[in-house]
């Protein structure tokens, strides 16, 4: 691929990059935002109840706007909500309906707060519930919504306050905690200030962790150990760019590897947000260096990704580290013809379904085409005059049963050339008998028969449908392809083109069109200097199968345009693709679907028919 970063410009294992000159002083930005430089909205509501899509409406608003410990103002209005308050509100709040009927309405107050708050970082004390109010009446009056990055101090709160500090982390129960100078009322303003108050001191006491900037309050975590927490300095020499991050131990072994439109800002999130997966943290633990490739699209990145693992295969990757360990279903080509499950694709000129990720999946689409299809399941030679004795499938009636003699080469090539054609066309033969199987069955109440069915009916649709969505890219020997997106190192939204060389379903080349530059100039150069690749037999010759269907779903996302292409990109109009969302919809069906030995757990009124 052509990016700047190539793997095999990259430093020895353990060497430090040699920086940049501009790199040598590093501005704030790159190091993290610090909470002292950052200006915070404090804001607090009153409302008439608990839900704005039910109908409940804001009474009060107040907001206090710090920066640094400094107060810089304070804001605070009663809303006339235009109906009536619940008298258990007015008794929690004190705020009456006389109190609020001279008052003006949301609609003259949310612009005069938004304007009041722009800028700034929003806080509240469980911020869901108040930001959440503010943006259900912006939505409704059609205002634009500012990008505020939000503070919830109740979820930091639950973080780092113990049972020994408070019993809740109320406000109330905080406040006392860090002797709040405001003792909170159910007042707008006055729960705003005593939250302030509650922020700093939050902010105090994660100082001593090594929280010092937005980025890490943000995602701080008190599963993150002091341990983790001082290998933040292994993010920094990384950019702010899409690309692939691989964590090494001391001996420089590579231990997990993942990709990133942000490789800095994901790295250093490693050492300061919560990681549930157990793995994960443990491997954090034990990593020594981050080592980081930059590349020009997000595309090549998920690509080297998959290269990456496939190659090193680390410990801590659970996905993606056996490629070759896939299996296939070969219609073979000899004198009587049969299904086999093997491993490799060889050049035999015979047709390959898959590949399939487990044996267990390729056996159930074996099934199917056998239920279907009175094909020989023996693997033994035979002669084109044969001479044997029908197996017990003959005597069922489930092979044709070429090894005695009982049909001819012209019926059996029949069978396969229709076995063939639902293989690479048309899965309507295979789709309508187990369809009819699985009603009679349901019919007789056989359900757990029909399940079966089920199941192997599914398994041959994906495989089908993904053989011929591959196939019709694999067999193409180039393409070129261009997407406008957006540029993940610009703040102001600011796009550009990305473009992606294709070759027999793998990816030979990515590069971004520059501002001002010749775009065919551009494009003639990256397919000069793509990768050469060798097309072969079998659905994925030149790639894994993970690797051409990221490459077909970057292809097929709205926007991208072919700029040039060798050959035909075609599917088949009757293919297995268009049975696809059925059965992708029963399965998710099945997983929304409660276990029945859970069901005890679940109270009486929801739980489901057995």
């Amino acid at each position: 691929m052509t990016t700047a970063a190539a793997e095999g410009l990259l430093p020895a294992p353990g060497v430090r990059a040699p920086r940049r000159r501009w790199e040598a002083q590093r501005s704030f930005d790159e190091l993290g935002r610090p909470l002292r430089d950052q200006t915070f909205c404090v804001v607090d509501l009153e409302t008439t109840g608990g839900s704005a899509e039910g109908g409940s409406m804001i009474t009060e608003i107040g907001a206090v706007k710090v920066r640094g410990g400094e107060v810089l103002g304070e804001f605070q209005s009663l809303v006339n909500p235009h109906t009536q308050i619940p008298p258990f509100i007015a008794v929690l709040t004190g705020i009456t309906n006389s109190m609020v009927g001279q008052a003006p309405s949301i609609e003259a107050v949310l612009p005069s707060f938004l304007e009041f708050a722009a800028g700034t970082v929003l806080v509240a004390h469980n911020a869901p519930f108040d930001v959440g109010f503010l943006q259900w009446f912006a939505a409704r009056q059609g205002l634009s919504w500012p990008g505020f990055e939000v503070l919830d101090t109740a979820k930091i709160a639950r973080r780092v306050i113990t049972r020994d500090d408070a019993a809740n982390c109320k406000l109330s129960s905080l406040a006392r905690v860090f002797h709040a100078s405001t003792t909170p009322n159910h007042r707008a303003l006055s729960d705003a200030r005593a939250t302030v108050d509650v922020l700093h001191g939050l902010m105090e006491r994660l100082g001593g962790l090594g929280v010092h900037t937005l980025e890490e309050l943000s995602t701080f975590s008190a599963k993150v150990s002091m341990h983790q927490r001082r290998k933040r300095h292994l993010a920094e020499g990384l950019p702010h760019a899409p690309g692939v991050y691989l964590f090494r131990d001391e001996r420089a072994r590579v231990l997990y590897i993942g990709t990133s439109r942000d490789l800095r800002t994901r790295v250093r999130s490693y050492f300061t947000a919560s990681e549930t997966r157990s793995r994960i943290g443990e491997m954090v633990g034990i990593a020594e260096s981050v080592t980081g490739i930059e590349c020009a699209t997000s595309l090549e990145a998920e690509v080297r990704e998959l290269r990456l693992i496939a190659e090193h295969k680390p410990k801590y990757n659970r996905r993606s580290r056996f490629p070759e360990k896939v299996h296939y279903l070969k219609l073979t080509r000899e004198a009587w013809p049969r299904l086999s499950l093997v491993r490799r694709v060889l050049d035999d000129g015979a047709d390959y379904v898959g590949p399939f990720s487990s044996r267990k999946s390729a056996e159930k689409c074996l099934a199917a085409l056998h239920d279907t299809f009175p094909l020989r399941q023996c693997s033994q030679r035979i002669a084109r005059t044969p001479s044997g004795s029908p197996c017990v499938l003959a005597e069922m009636g489930r092979c044709l049963s070429p090894c005695d003699g009982s049909v001819d080469e012209t019926t059996y090539a029949a069978v396969v050339r229709q076995l063939r054609d639902n293989l690479l066309r048309r899965p309507d033969d295979v789709v309508e008998l187990i369809t009819r199987r699985m009603a009679r069955l349901a019919e007789d109440e056989r359900f757990e028969e029909a399940g079966v069915h089920r199941d192997r009916l599914a398994a041959f649709v994906r495989a089908v449908s993904r053989t011929q969505r591959l196939t019709a890219l694999t067999r193409i020997p180039h393409l070129v392809a261009a997407r406008r997106e957006d540029d993940p190192a610009s703040a102001t939204g600011r796009q550009r083109w990305a473009v992606h060389v294709v070759r027999f379903g793998r990816l030979a080349a990515a590069g971004v069109i520059p501002p001002g530059t010749d775009a065919h100039e551009f494009v003639a150069g990256l397919v000069a200097s793509g990768e050469s690749v060798l097309g072969g037999p079998g659905p994925v010759p030149a790639a894994t199968a993970e690797e051409t269907e990221k490459i077909l779903r970057w292809l097929e996302t709205p926007g991208v345009r072919l700029v040039e292409m060798d050959g035909e990109w075609v599917c088949p109009v009757g293919g297995a693709t268009r049975h696809l969302a059925l059965h992708d919809a029963v399965h998710q069906s099945r997983l929304d679907v409660v276990p029945f030995d859970e069901r005890r757990d679940l109270p009486v009124a929801t739980r489901p028919a057995r």
